[in-house]
C-alpha cells in the first residue's frame, strides 16, 4: 500500500463543500478524502491534490482525512484537520417597490452574524451600491427605472467569515410612459393610442374607461388600437408601462371624446304646406347638426344648427330622403335611419268643368306628381256626389239641376293620402226643366206658352216641331207667343232653360194642332136647275167639310169628308152666300167664306110653237121675270135656228123654217152674267116639235113629248 498523505491546507469556500490540498504519495492513483460529522461522513476520490469533499452541511464543523490509494491497496488515513464549512448564502427575495426602488429580503441564516448586499446595474453603468445589515431585508432607493440590476448578497458569521453568496438580477419597474396621443377613428369607432417607449418596458397596457366600462388593449409596441368604442362616451385614456418587475404608474387620463351617435327620434311632419319640419332628440356630446333632405329628383340641400330642428321649403308630390348627422370635434356621427317622407300630391291644375247635360259633368284635369288616385267631391243641394277614379278626368251624374256646387278634386297618394288644401272651383248645373202649364190659342196663327220659371238666370225657349218646321218662341218670363203658325198643322210643344251654366233638358212635349187650312180653291158648278155640285181643293189637317149656301129664301148645306158635294134644292135665280167649314179629325174648325154664287135664272113656262103665214114660227112662253132676257133654239136635221126678242117680250118668230122635220126647241133665260146658253148646256126642259108639209113647204106643227104629237 502506498504512504500516508500529508494534509497541507483544508479550508471551505463554499457552504457544501471543503476543499483539500496534500502532498502527493508516489505510487498513489487516486485519493480518498473523508469528511466525518459525528458518525455521518462523506466520502470521495480524487485525481490528484487538491480535492473537494461536496455535499456537506453548511456552519457545520468538520474531520478531514486522506488516504492514498493503488493497486496494493489504501493507505491509513491521515492525520485529521478540523474545519467548518461556511455560511449559507441568504435565498433572496427581490422586488421592484416602484420604478426606482428594490426591496430585498431573505430568510435568516444559521450562524449568521451579519449579511452583507450590494446592487449593481447589470450594464455596469453606475455606481455599485452595498449595505450591512443584520437585518433580513433592505430597500435600494433612487434608481434607474426600468433598468436590469444584479443584486449579491452573502451572510458572514461572528469572526467575519463570509459564506456563501446569492446573486440575483432584478429589474426596476418602469416610469410610466410620456408624450401620450390619442388618434379617434370616428368612422371605424376606434383609437389609436400612443406614446414614447419606456426604458426596460416590455410590454404595455392601454386602459379606456368610461364609467363602469373599460376596455384594455396590450402590446409590445409603442401605440396602441382600441376598437368598439361607442358613440356619444367621454373616456379616460392611460397607459401603463409593464415588464419583469412590475408596472408603472398609469400616465395621467387624456380625455377622449368620440363622435355623438346618429340623432335619434326623429319626427318630419308638414307644418303647413310646403314646409317640413325635422327635429330630432338631443345628442350627448352633439356640438353641432347637419341635415341632409335630397329629392327624387337628384335636388340635394342642407341645413347646419345647434338647434333639434330644422326647417325646409317642399315642394308638393316628391318624395324626400332625410338623414341627420351631429358633429363635434371628434368627427361625425355615424349614419343613422334615413327617412323618406313624400309630401302629399299636387292638387290638380287646368280644372275643366264640361256639362254632358243638366245633371251630368265631366270634370278633368292635368296628371299632378305623386298622385296614385283622385277624388272628386261635388257639394251642393242636398248631398255630396263622389268620383274616385286614377284617371284624370271623372263623370259626375245624378246632379241636381239649378244648382250651385263646389266640386273640389283631391289628389290621394299611398305614403301621404290626401292633399286637403286643394281650393273648390264653383260649378252651376244647367236649370231644371220647365213644366208647360198651359197653351192658349190666341188666333189662328198665334199660341200662347205658359210655364212654371224654375230659374232667375235662364232665358226660355219654346220650340214647335212639326213636319211644317221649327217655329221658336224666347222669353226670361214665364210665357212666350208662337207666332204665324202654320194652319193644318200638327205640332209637339217643348221648352229649354238656357243659363250661362248650360240648357236644361227639354219640357214634356204638350201636342199642338192648329185649325185646318181652308180650301184655296172652290168651284161651285150648276148640274141642274136646282142642284149646284161644289168641289174645292184639298185643305190641310181637313178631315171633313161642311158647305152652305145660304138665301133669304132657304139654306143648303152638304156635309162630306170628299172635296165635292151636290146641293139640291136650290132656287133658281137667287144670290146665295158661300161658306165652308174644315174641319180637322181631332174636331178644331176653320169657317171659310168665298165669293157670293147666283143660280140660274128660271127657266120659261108654257113653251107653244104657232105657224105663221110666211113660212114662219113664232115660239111663245110665259116668263118667269120680266127683266130677263130670253132666246129660243130650234135644232133639227135641216137646220139649226133662233132667235131673241127683246127685253120684256115672250116670244120670238123664225122664219123660214124647213117643214117636214123634227125640231128640238129650248127656250132659256140669257144674262150678262152667265155664259151664253145653248141647247146642250140649258137647264130649261127640251120640247119636241115636228113640222109637216100640208100643201106647202110649211106644214103642220106638231109638239111631241113623251111619244105623243101635238098641232099647235
Amino acid at each position: 500500500a502506498p504512504d500516508i498523505p500529508v494534509i497541507d491546507q483544508v479550508y471551505s469556500k463554499l457552504s457544501n463543500s471543503i476543499t483539500v490540498e496534500w502532498r502527493a504519495v508516489p505510487g498513489a492513483i487516486n485519493y480518498l478524502l473523508t469528511a466525518q460529522d459525528g458518525d455521518s461522513f462523506v466520502e470521495t476520490i480524487v485525481k490528484n491534490s487538491p480535492g473537494t469533499v461536496t455535499g456537506l452541511k453548511p456552519a457545520t464543523l468538520y474531520r478531514i482525512t486522506v488516504r492514498s490509494i493503488n493497486s496494493g491497496g489504501k493507505s491509513q488515513p491521515s492525520s485529521f484537520r478540523k474545519v467548518k464549512t461556511v455560511l449559507a448564502a441568504p435565498i433572496l427575495s427581490v422586488h421592484s417597490l416602484s420604478c426606482d426602488s428594490i426591496a430585498v429580503s431573505w430568510k435568516a441564516v444559521h450562524m449568521a452574524a451579519g449579511f452583507s448586499v450590494s446592487l449593481m446595474r447589470s450594464d455596469g453603468l453606475g455606481r455599485m451600491l452595498k449595505q450591512n445589515t443584520t437585518n433580513t431585508s433592505l430597500i435600494f432607493t433612487n434608481l434607474d427605472p426600468g433598468a436590469l440590476y444584479t443584486i449579491k448578497a452573502y451572510a458572514w458569521n461572528a469572526n467575519g467569515m463570509p459564506g456563501d453568496d446569492f446573486t440575483y438580477n432584478q429589474r426596476t419597474s418602469p416610469n410610466a410612459p410620456v408624450d401620450v396621443k390619442v388618434a379617434f377613428n370616428s368612422g371605424a369607432l376606434r383609437a389609436v393610442v400612443s406614446w414614447m417607449p419606456t426604458e426596460g418596458a416590455l410590454t404595455y397596457s392601454v386602459t379606456v374607461s368610461s364609467g363602469l366600462l373599460k376596455l384594455r388593449c396590450n402590446t409590445s409596441s409603442a401605440s396602441c388600437v382600441v376598437p368598439s368604442l361607442q358613440c356619444s362616451s367621454e373616456y379616460n385614456v392611460s397607459v401603463t408601462a409593464y415588464n419583469d418587475a412590475g408596472s408603472s404608474e398609469p400616465t395621467d387620463a387624456v380625455s377622449l371624446k368620440t363622435n355623438p351617435c346618429a340623432p335619434v327620434n326623429i319626427s318630419i311632419e308638414e307644418d303647413e304646406p310646403g314646409h317640413l319640419l325635422v327635429s330630432w332628440s338631443n345628442v350627448s356630446l352633439g356640438h353641432y347638426y347637419v341635415v341632409f333632405v335630397k329629392s327624387d329628383d337628384g335636388l340635394e340641400v342642407h341645413c347646419n344648427t345647434s338647434y333639434t330642428q330644422c326647417h325646409f321649403q317642399s315642394d308638393c308630390g316628391f318624395t324626400y330622403f332625410i338623414s341627420v348627422f351631429a358633429y363635434n370635434k371628434a368627427g361625425q356621427s355615424p349614419l343613422g335611419d334615413v327617412f323618406n317622407y313624400t309630401t302629399a300630391p299636387c292638387c290638380p291644375s287646368d280644372f275643366r268643368a264640361v256639362f254632358m247635360s243638366s245633371d251630368t259633368v265631366r270634370v278633368s284635369w292635368a296628371p299632378v306628381r305623386g298622385a296614385d288616385l283622385y277624388e272628386t267631391r261635388a257639394a251642393g243641394g242636398s248631398g255630396v256626389v263622389l268620383c274616385r277614379d286614377t284617371a284624370t278626368a271623372c263623370t259626375l251624374s245624378a246632379l241636381q239641376c239649378s244648382t250651385p256646387y263646389n266640386i273640389t278634386v283631391y289628389s290621394f297618394s299611398e305614403a301621404r293620402g290626401s292633399n286637403t288644401s286643394c281650393a273648390p272651383q264653383y260649378v252651376a248645373t244647367a236649370p231644371c226643366s220647365p213644366e208647360i202649364k198651359n197653351i192658349s190659342k190666341e188666333g189662328l196663327s198665334v199660341v200662347s206658352v205658359q210655364w212654371q220659371p224654375n230659374s232667375e238666370e235662364a232665358t226660355y225657349v219654346v220650340t214647335a216641331r212639326g213636319e211644317a218646321g221649327l217655329w221658336h218662341c224666347t222669353s226670361t218670363r214665364n210665357s212666350c207667343t208662337l207666332m204665324d203658325l202654320p194652319c193644318g198643322s200638327a205640332f209637339s210643344v217643348s221648352a229649354i232653360a238656357r243659363s250661362p251654366a248650360g240648357q236644361s233638358f227639354p219640357s214634356y212635349s204638350i201636342p199642338l194642332e192648329t185649325a185646318p187650312c181652308c180650301p184655296s180653291d172652290l168651284i161651285l158648278t150648276q148640274v141642274t136647275q136646282s142642284v149646284t155640285n161644289i168641289s174645292w181643293s184639298v185643305g190641310r189637317g181637313a178631315q171633313t167639310y161642311v158647305t152652305t149656301l145660304e138665301s133669304p129664301k132657304g139654306q143648303a148645306k152638304c156635309h162630306t169628308l170628299q172635296t165635292y158635294c151636290l146641293l139640291g134644292c136650290i132656287t133658281c135665280g137667287t144670290n146665295y152666300t158661300v161658306s165652308l167649314r174644315a174641319i180637322s179629325e181631332t174636331g178644331l174648325t176653320s169657317s171659310c167664306t168665298y165669293k157670293g154664287y147666283s143660280s140660274s135664272a128660271c127657266c120659261p113656262s108654257g113653251l107653244k110653237l104657232y105657224r105663221l103665214s110666211n113660212n114662219g114660227i113664232r115660239v111663245f112662253w110665259q116668263a118667269s121675270d120680266e127683266k130677263i132676257n130670253y132666246k129660243a133654239d130650234l135644232r133639227g136635221s135641216k137646220g139649226n135656228f133662233s132667235c131673241t126678242p127683246s127685253l120684256g117680250l115672250s116670244h120670238c118668230d123664225i122664219t123660214k123654217i124647213p117643214c117636214g122635220d123634227v125640231y128640238t126647241v129650248v127656250v132659256a133665260p140669257v144674262t150678262d152674267k152667265g155664259p151664253k146658253l145653248t141647247l146642250f148646256s140649258s137647264f130649261c126642259p127640251k120640247k119636241i116639235y115636228s113640222v109637216t108639209c100640208s100643201g106647202s113647204s110649211v106644214g103642220m106643227v106638231i109638239y111631241r113629248g113623251k111619244s105623243n104629237a101635238k098641232h099647235i
